[in-house]
Protein backbone atom coordinates (compact mmCIF):
# COMPACT_ATOMS: atom_id res chain seq x y z
CA UNK A 1 0.00 0.00 0.00
CA UNK A 2 1.58 3.17 -0.83
CA UNK A 3 0.11 5.47 1.62
CA UNK A 4 -0.22 4.79 5.03
CA UNK A 5 -3.94 5.29 6.52
CA UNK A 6 -4.39 8.08 9.28
CA UNK A 7 -5.22 5.21 11.36
CA UNK A 8 -2.40 3.89 11.24
CA UNK A 9 -0.43 7.41 11.28
CA UNK A 10 -2.12 7.95 14.60
CA UNK A 11 -1.05 4.42 16.14
CA UNK A 12 2.11 5.00 15.35
CA UNK A 13 2.44 8.79 16.47
CA UNK A 14 1.02 7.70 19.51
CA UNK A 15 3.21 4.64 20.00
CA UNK A 16 6.28 6.89 19.26
CA UNK A 17 5.12 9.61 21.86
CA UNK A 18 5.06 6.85 24.27
CA UNK A 19 8.17 5.95 24.30
CA UNK A 20 9.91 9.21 23.85
CA UNK A 21 7.81 10.64 27.10
CA UNK A 22 9.21 7.08 28.63
CA UNK A 23 12.78 7.86 27.76
CA UNK A 24 12.90 11.31 28.97
CA UNK A 25 10.92 10.95 32.19
CA UNK A 26 13.12 7.64 32.86
CA UNK A 27 16.06 9.40 32.64
CA UNK A 28 15.27 11.52 34.72
CA UNK A 29 14.09 9.49 37.16
CA UNK A 30 17.76 7.60 37.24
CA UNK A 31 20.03 10.59 37.28
CA UNK A 32 18.22 11.93 40.52
CA UNK A 33 18.85 8.85 41.64
CA UNK A 34 22.21 8.72 41.11
CA UNK A 35 22.43 12.65 41.92
CA UNK A 36 21.17 12.59 45.08
CA UNK A 37 23.34 9.74 45.99
CA UNK A 38 26.48 11.24 45.06
CA UNK A 39 25.56 14.49 47.11
CA UNK A 40 25.11 11.84 50.30
CA UNK A 41 28.60 10.40 49.66
CA UNK A 42 28.05 7.61 47.08
CA UNK A 43 30.08 7.58 43.85
CA UNK A 44 28.92 4.20 42.58
CA UNK A 45 26.34 5.20 40.27
CA UNK A 46 29.01 8.11 38.73
CA UNK A 47 31.91 5.42 38.17
CA UNK A 48 29.17 2.69 36.74
CA UNK A 49 28.47 5.37 33.99
CA UNK A 50 24.57 6.10 35.31
CA UNK A 51 25.08 9.77 35.71
CA UNK A 52 24.58 9.94 32.03
CA UNK A 53 21.55 11.47 29.51
CA UNK A 54 22.57 7.76 27.70
CA UNK A 55 19.32 6.44 27.51
CA UNK A 56 20.85 2.89 26.58
CA UNK A 57 22.76 3.52 30.05
CA UNK A 58 19.27 3.19 31.69
CA UNK A 59 16.89 0.92 29.74
CA UNK A 60 15.28 -2.00 30.49
CA UNK A 61 13.60 -3.94 27.47
CA UNK A 62 10.73 -4.97 29.41
CA UNK A 63 9.72 -2.49 31.94
CA UNK A 64 10.87 0.57 30.13
CA UNK A 65 9.48 -0.06 26.86
CA UNK A 66 7.71 -3.76 26.44
CA UNK A 67 5.18 -2.69 29.47
CA UNK A 68 4.44 1.09 29.00
CA UNK A 69 4.01 0.93 25.42
CA UNK A 70 1.28 -2.06 25.57
CA UNK A 71 -0.27 -0.48 28.27
CA UNK A 72 -0.86 2.65 26.19
CA UNK A 73 -2.14 0.44 23.33
CA UNK A 74 -4.49 -1.47 25.36
CA UNK A 75 -5.62 2.04 26.87
CA UNK A 76 -4.88 1.14 30.25
CA UNK A 77 -2.75 3.10 32.97
CA UNK A 78 0.87 3.41 32.02
CA UNK A 79 3.09 2.80 34.11
CA UNK A 80 6.89 0.72 33.77
CA UNK A 81 10.53 0.77 35.61
CA UNK A 82 14.19 1.40 34.66
CA UNK A 83 17.58 -0.50 35.34
CA UNK A 84 17.98 0.29 39.22
CA UNK A 85 21.31 2.65 39.33
CA UNK A 86 23.78 0.90 41.78
CA UNK A 87 23.79 2.41 45.15
CA UNK A 88 26.02 1.51 48.08
CA UNK A 89 24.11 2.01 51.09
CA UNK A 90 26.58 1.92 53.28
CA UNK A 91 28.78 4.83 52.01
CA UNK A 92 25.32 7.42 52.43
CA UNK A 93 24.72 9.56 55.05
CA UNK A 94 22.57 9.55 57.17
CA UNK A 95 22.09 5.47 56.62
CA UNK A 96 18.71 4.01 56.11
CA UNK A 97 17.06 7.73 55.61
CA UNK A 98 19.99 8.47 53.17
CA UNK A 99 18.66 5.29 51.48
CA UNK A 100 14.69 6.42 51.17
CA UNK A 101 15.91 10.15 49.94
CA UNK A 102 17.88 7.98 46.78
CA UNK A 103 14.73 6.42 46.56
CA UNK A 104 12.19 9.35 46.52
CA UNK A 105 14.18 11.30 44.62
CA UNK A 106 13.24 9.03 41.42
CA UNK A 107 9.56 9.01 41.76
CA UNK A 108 9.38 12.92 43.27
CA UNK A 109 10.97 14.07 39.64
CA UNK A 110 8.65 12.31 37.88
CA UNK A 111 5.40 14.06 40.56
CA UNK A 112 7.41 17.57 39.49
CA UNK A 113 7.51 16.47 35.73
CA UNK A 114 3.86 15.45 35.74
CA UNK A 115 2.97 18.58 36.86
CA UNK A 116 5.26 20.65 34.66
CA UNK A 117 3.76 18.80 31.42
CA UNK A 118 0.28 20.00 32.85
CA UNK A 119 1.16 23.55 33.67
CA UNK A 120 2.56 23.99 30.25
CA UNK A 121 -0.30 22.02 28.36
CA UNK A 122 -2.82 23.87 30.49
CA UNK A 123 -1.15 27.03 30.16
CA UNK A 124 -1.12 26.74 26.18
CA UNK A 125 -4.65 25.33 26.02
CA UNK A 126 -3.35 21.84 24.81
CA UNK A 127 -5.15 20.14 27.59
CA UNK A 128 -8.01 20.93 29.73
CA UNK A 129 -9.12 20.90 33.32
CA UNK A 130 -7.91 17.13 34.84
CA UNK A 131 -5.71 16.44 31.98
CA UNK A 132 -8.48 16.35 29.15
CA UNK A 133 -7.12 15.87 25.63
CA UNK A 134 -8.10 18.85 23.12
CA UNK A 135 -7.47 16.52 20.45
CA UNK A 136 -4.55 17.14 18.10
CA UNK A 137 -0.74 16.07 18.59
CA UNK A 138 0.76 18.45 20.49
CA UNK A 139 -2.38 17.82 23.10
CA UNK A 140 -1.57 14.22 23.05
CA UNK A 141 2.39 14.63 23.96
CA UNK A 142 1.59 16.90 26.98
CA UNK A 143 -1.45 14.78 28.09
CA UNK A 144 1.38 11.52 27.90
CA UNK A 145 3.73 13.94 29.69
CA UNK A 146 1.17 14.19 32.64
CA UNK A 147 0.36 10.10 32.24
CA UNK A 148 3.18 8.14 32.09
CA UNK A 149 5.39 10.22 34.81
CA UNK A 150 2.49 9.97 37.19
CA UNK A 151 2.21 6.29 36.16
CA UNK A 152 5.92 5.99 37.01
CA UNK A 153 5.90 7.96 40.17
CA UNK A 154 2.45 5.81 41.41
CA UNK A 155 4.08 2.43 40.27
CA UNK A 156 7.55 3.25 41.59
CA UNK A 157 6.04 4.54 45.17
CA UNK A 158 5.18 0.30 45.61
CA UNK A 159 6.47 -0.75 48.60
CA UNK A 160 8.08 -4.52 46.56
CA UNK A 161 11.84 -4.96 46.13
CA UNK A 162 13.37 -3.32 44.54
CA UNK A 163 10.78 -0.51 43.44
CA UNK A 164 11.65 2.91 45.29
CA UNK A 165 8.31 2.76 48.10
CA UNK A 166 10.00 -0.57 49.24
CA UNK A 167 13.13 1.57 50.64
CA UNK A 168 11.20 4.35 52.12
CA UNK A 169 9.11 1.63 54.16
CA UNK A 170 12.42 -0.31 55.42
CA UNK A 171 13.44 3.38 56.38
CA UNK A 172 10.23 3.98 58.46
CA UNK A 173 9.75 0.29 59.80
CA UNK A 174 11.50 -1.13 62.94
CA UNK A 175 13.38 -4.03 63.20
CA UNK A 176 11.74 -7.05 62.72
CA UNK A 177 9.53 -9.05 60.37
CA UNK A 178 8.83 -6.24 57.91
CA UNK A 179 12.59 -5.85 57.47
CA UNK A 180 13.29 -9.18 57.23
CA UNK A 181 10.68 -10.12 54.97
CA UNK A 182 11.53 -7.27 52.69
CA UNK A 183 15.73 -8.86 53.08
CA UNK A 184 14.51 -12.53 52.11
CA UNK A 185 12.21 -11.16 48.85
CA UNK A 186 14.68 -8.47 47.52
CA UNK A 187 16.73 -11.22 45.13
CA UNK A 188 13.40 -12.13 44.05
CA UNK A 189 11.92 -8.70 44.02
CA UNK A 190 11.54 -8.50 39.95
CA UNK A 191 10.10 -11.70 40.04
CA UNK A 192 7.54 -10.83 42.70
CA UNK A 193 6.75 -7.54 40.52
CA UNK A 194 5.94 -9.73 37.47
CA UNK A 195 3.83 -12.12 39.37
CA UNK A 196 1.77 -9.68 41.50
CA UNK A 197 1.41 -7.59 37.54
CA UNK A 198 -0.01 -10.70 36.23
CA UNK A 199 -2.37 -11.82 38.72
CA UNK A 200 -3.16 -9.01 40.48
CA UNK A 201 -3.45 -6.31 37.19
CA UNK A 202 -7.10 -5.45 37.74
CA UNK A 203 -6.39 -4.60 41.43
CA UNK A 204 -3.15 -2.05 39.90
CA UNK A 205 -5.20 -0.73 37.23
CA UNK A 206 -7.61 0.60 39.79
CA UNK A 207 -4.77 1.65 41.75
CA UNK A 208 -3.15 3.55 39.69
CA UNK A 209 -6.42 4.58 37.93
CA UNK A 210 -7.98 6.51 40.97
CA UNK A 211 -4.42 7.82 42.45
CA UNK A 212 -4.17 9.23 38.81
CA UNK A 213 -7.42 10.92 39.20
CA UNK A 214 -7.17 12.11 42.63
CA UNK A 215 -3.58 13.85 41.51
CA UNK A 216 -4.92 15.41 38.52
CA UNK A 217 -7.80 16.78 40.48
CA UNK A 218 -5.06 18.59 42.74
CA UNK A 219 -3.26 19.64 39.56
CA UNK A 220 -6.33 21.29 38.44
CA UNK A 221 -7.10 23.23 42.01
CA UNK A 222 -3.42 24.19 41.49
CA UNK A 223 -3.48 25.86 38.34
CA UNK A 224 -6.81 27.85 39.41
CA UNK A 225 -9.47 25.83 36.79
Amino acid sequence: MKYMSDDIRQIIGYVFSVFVITLFSMILHELMHGFVALKLGDNTAKYSGRLSLNPLKHIDPVMTILVPVLLALAGGPIFGGAKPVPVNKYKLKYGEWGFALVAIAGPLTNFVLAFLFFLVGYWMGLIGPYGYIQGNFWSTLMALGVQINLGFMLFNIIPIPPLDGSRVLYAIAPEGVIRDFMDSIERYGIIVIYFCLFFFGTVFSIYMAGATDGILRLFTTLVGA
